[in-house]
């Protein structure tokens, strides 16, 4: 089901809150919090005028676009150079989680945080590199489907909206919370908390993601999924968990009406379906928009009798649950026998969020990559058009090929261009990078255009102060977003598998396979 990256991306709708508050620790280990403005797209700290990078692609919808970044733009990208390159204690193979003015031992600092292959949760000096604390749940005795290999995962820490801890999969089969400055872990209404019982068979393989619902409640999903090659005894789901109360809701993509954590057969609870993953890069998407949760599944049965949800794309209430063991809505490939059959996973990517003008027939309107190979455009308030769960088919238009061809396992960043709005959607395979524009035809229907693409391999791309940037192995790039120009190249990272970039205040960050983290600035 897995062989490589995913991604998608987003809408710039503004639910913005202001908190003020004054953070008072007598060890002096929590972060500066004097007039906070929190929003989806991240968070500013008006006091230093710095931007944090809270979860993988910046926000809660994922969009990778980071429209808060003032300091490399199209004229000075160029100067670009390599400002220091550290070894981790292990392979971070997905993105930095980024916050401004921690408190830690060695004075206040912004602070990069990682989680490895092996287990590690690892902050680190954004500025020089240096470890600042590190945990580790790491493989034990686990190893994949019971077999020989140790167990891993390849996602990515979360940080808290409150900026206060941080969340990091364990391999333990737990998400663990630890205080930001020093690494303690809280240990007390529920956590640890539990995400599988089978952590063997059952992948952290998507980032963690954070979103605060419209009645301004924060959740944390985490999503589960396989190993590499498809067995074992797993029922990919999301585990929805409230950071104020503890209390978690489980939503499986097989037997969704058993709200619980599985173990494995011959063991109670079990499901007899199997191996609908959820794992793509950002796991859950939320769109304040329509006010729910969004997630694509990869392989297993499509069986809406029997609750099972197999290449499928399905929403959820921002808690986690669905109506009557059911999701709230969902849309499934008339193909989806086909795709089960070939391993073209629809659920290789996650929905992108695609901002829509005015004279667009649908509101909410996202992008769904897949391992087919194909673009489907969806109505994210009617995922199948017909008013509900369960229905197959209901995508908006012709199937797109991938302009440049590969499997998508990357998620798409959106952007909308500013000088003319118009929104536009970038996508990378192992073929190439390409851009498209979202176009709106008679009687409003939408769909999309090429405009650009290239032929050099790429993982998740992202967007800060209109530049567009992706890296592929040994390679990153700078690039001009409308006419694909190359602004800027550095050939000094190693080999990437799903690791990707991220932009915060003048520096980019990216790990790759050697297990190194690279920074770059002007």
């Amino acid at each position: 089901m897995e062989t490589r990256l995913a991604w998608l991306n987003a809408k710039r709708s503004s639910i913005a809150f202001v908190i003020v508050a004054v953070v008072v620790c007598s060890l002096g280990f929590e972060v500066v919090a004097s007039e906070k403005v929190l929003n989806h797209h991240g968070s500013r700290n008006h006091e230093t005028s710095n931007v944090n990078w809270l979860q993988f692609d910046f926000n809660a919808e994922h969009s990778g676009n980071n429209t808060e970044e003032t300091t490399i733009g199209m004229g000075d990208v160029s100067k670009l150079h390599e400002l220091y390159r550290v070894s981790l204690p292990g392979v971070a193979d997905g993105a930095p989680s980024y916050l401004c003015d921690v408190h830690t031992r060695f004075g206040v600092m912004n602070a990069l945080y990682l989680t490895t292959k092996n287990g590690y949760i690892v902050a680190l000096d954004a500025g020089t590199g240096k470890i600042i604390w590190e945990h580790q749940y790491g493989p034990g005795k686990y190893k994949i489907n019971n077999g020989y290999q140790p167990i891993y995962t390849t996602s990515s820490p979360a940080i808290d909206p409150d900026l206060k801890y941080v969340y990091s999969y364990g391999l333990d089969g737990y998400v663990h919370k630890y205080k930001v400055g020093d690494g303690v872990e809280i240990r007390t209404d529920g956590w640890p908390e539990l995400c599988t019982l089978k952590p063997y068979n059952e992948k952290g393989s998507s980032a963690l993601a954070i979103a605060t619902a419209r009645d301004r409640t924060s959740y944390l999903y985490v999503t589960n999924g396989g190993y590499l090659g498809d067995r074992g005894d797993y029922q990919g789901h999301v585990t929805t968990i409230n950071l104020r109360t503890g209390k978690q809701h489980v939503f499986n993509a097989n037997c969704s009406d058993k709200m619980v954590h599985f173990v494995e057969r011959p063991g109670k609870p079990d499901c007899s379906a199997v191996q609908s993953a959820i794992w793509a890069r950002p796991g859950v998407i939320y769109d304040p928009a329509t006010d729910r949760i969004y997630m694509a599944t990869g392989n297993g049965p499509f069986d809406p009798k029997k609750h099972d949800w197999g290449d499928t794309i399905f929403s959820l209430k921002p808690d986690g649950t669905g109506v009557d063991g059911n999701p709230v809505d969902s849309y499934t490939p008339a193909d989806h026998r086909f795709l089960n059959r070939a391993d073209l996973d629809l659920g290789s990517t996650a929905p992108a969020i695609l901002p829509t003008p005015a004279d667009c027939s649908v509101r909410n309107l996202a992008v769904q990559g897949g391992k087919d190979m194909k673009l489907r455009l969806v109505d994210l308030d009617d995922l199948s058009g017909r008013h509900g769960p369960g229905h197959v088919g209901g995508e908006i238009g012709k199937l797109i090929n991938v302009p440049q061809g590969g499997m998508v396992f990357t998620q798409p960043a959106v952007w909308v261009n500013p000088r003319d709005r118009s929104t536009w959607v970038f996508v990378a395979t192992f073929s190439g990078l390409s851009a498209l524009e979202l176009q709106v035809g008679t009687h409003g229907i939408p769909s999309l255009k090429m405009v650009w693409k290239n032929g050099d391999e790429g993982s998740s791309p992202i967007i800060a102060n209109n530049v567009l940037y992706c890296a592929g192995s040994h390679d990153i790039r700078a690039f001009n977003p409308t006419t694909g120009k190359v602004l800027w190249q550095s050939r000094s990272i190693g080999r990437i598998h799903w690791e990707s970039p991220i932009i915060a205040n003048g520096v980019l960050y990216i790990t790759d396979e050697s297990g190194y983290l690279t920074a770059y600035g002007l």
